[in-house]
């Protein structure tokens, strides 16, 4: 599995903050820095290590192209954050404004590109254009496909994961903030309804205001604290090359593959569609909550029944705060890579570029990803527990999002005017 650079460690947890922040992902970490940076005292607790999960295992694409209309302002915010993060973070993030292209070869995506193009680009003000045919064949020398065309955004970007989110979390803490790992949050504790502290597996931190940024764990925290969050997971397969030189260096979808160029010359490769869908207690629970998506984007999964269901089905749905929860009994999720998926993703790339059939697979890996039923993340307050707010649900879209939602978050926890309206992201949508 990738591993995130090293984070320091605060040894003891502290008694009193004014915010806690469950969870050292993307959203976690940077909804700390910035209410650290407007003078809060933040403490992060996360049961494993910082950007363990999910945070560290994506694409690495930093893209506004594609995007549902109702993320797109905020990820435009984000952009911005994101070319200012090595100034921020003091560090090298891997950001890199390399363009993002989606290379089509059949008329029927190059339709659905085109629709996208006419219906969001000129709203939102985004550089994206569409490709003529010799313009899209261009980003691939050497490549064995007729592109028919494509679209691309010139000022998207790509970043590495197991930089990134350690170097903002290095960040936070020279900010201020606490950062406390291989501390799991059990539970909140409440007086008079109102948010009044946490109980971690080592006791308790007192605070006015708690965010959850718990990715794939966050419907189980809700659901032992009587919060309804409608939460499904699925598994995303990835792998990465020895450094290669094939003379691309735009991230680039096309075909079966998704690739992205690394810092270290290599390439992180990926099938463009294909995820694994495992069938959950929880799948059955909220198939109606679901059921429009599915119907919708059903081709874009691969469904089994297997261990997880059984890992899953183990482990508790309720518990008290002297317990040992969930959270402490499975550190980090890391599920196995589907190596169908992979040996697919790698086939396309292959025929495609030929120039790939020399590349050296250094390793495989597998992420969870937390998806909601309208693929829109939560980043909301929760109306019935005031002082709890929820940023989560980023449905493979949060590497990109987290500095933007960490912003907002922030503004919403401070009562500040939002960057953009939240009204997208709100938890009440569901109810």
């Amino acid at each position: 599995m990738p591993v995130p650079s090293s984070v320091p460690n605060d040894q003891t947890q502290p008694e009193t903050v004014d915010v806690v922040v469950i969870g050292g992902g993307i959203a976690g970490i940077c909804t700390a820095l910035e209410l650290s940076e407007r003078g809060l005292s933040v403490a992060v607790c996360e049961k494993g290590i910082v950007a363990g999960e999910q945070s560290s295992r994506n694409w690495g694409w930093c893209r506004q192209m594609g995007r549902d209309p109702r993320e797109l302002p905020l990820m435009q915010h984000s952009m911005q954050l994101w070319r200012q993060m090595h100034q921020r973070t003091g560090e090298d993030v891997g950001y890199r404004e390399c363009g993002v292209a989606y290379l089509c070869d059949t008329e029927a995506k190059l339709a659905k590109r085109q629709k996208w193009h006419d219906n969001y680009v000129g709203a939102h003000g985004l550089s994206s254009r569409m490709l003529s045919q010799s313009e899209a064949n261009a980003l691939t020398p050497g490549a064995a496909m007729t592109w028919l065309g494509g679209l691309h955004t010139v000022d998207d970007g790509r970043a590495e994961p197991t930089l990134a989110v350690p170097a903002m979390a290095r960040a936070a803490m020279r900010s201020g903030v606490h950062v406390v790992q291989n501390c799991a949050v059990r539970g909140l504790e409440r007086q008079a309804g109102q948010v009044s502290g946490v109980v971690t597996e080592h006791g308790e931190i007192a605070c006015r205001q708690v965010v959850l940024a718990g990715g794939a764990w966050s419907r189980r925290f809700c659901h032992n604290a009587g919060i309804s969050l409608p939460q499904l997971t699925v598994i995303n397969s990835v792998m990465r090359t020895q450094p290669i030189d094939v003379g691309i260096d735009t991230s680039i979808a096309a075909a079966d593959f998704a690739i992205r160029k690394r810092l270290d010359g290599g390439y992180t490769v990926a099938h463009a569609t294909l995820s694994m869908a495992d069938i959950m207690p929880d799948s059955f629970r909220l198939l109606p909550d679901f059921w429009p998506v599915l119907k919708a984007e059903w081709r874009d999964y691969r469904y089994r029944i297997g261990q997880r269901f059984l890992d899953e089905a183990r482990l508790k749905r309720h518990w008290s705060h002297d317990e040992v929860s969930p959270f402490e009994q499975v550190r980090i999720l890391d599920p196995i890579p589907h190596d169908g998926i992979q040996s697919s993703a790698l086939k396309s790339l292959q025929k495609s570029i030929p120039a790939f059939q020399k590349a050296e697979i250094a390793e495989k890996w597998a992420g969870v990803i937390d998806v909601m039923p309208d693929v829109v993340p939560v980043i909301s307050p929760v109306d019935q527990v005031p002082g709890f707010f929820m940023a989560t649900g980023f449905s493979g879209h949060g590497f990109g999002l987290g500095p933007g939602a960490g912003k907002l978050m922030a503004q919403l926890v401070c009562g500040e005017t939002p960057c953009v309206d939240p009204t997208p992201f709100s938890l009440n949508r569901f109810h």
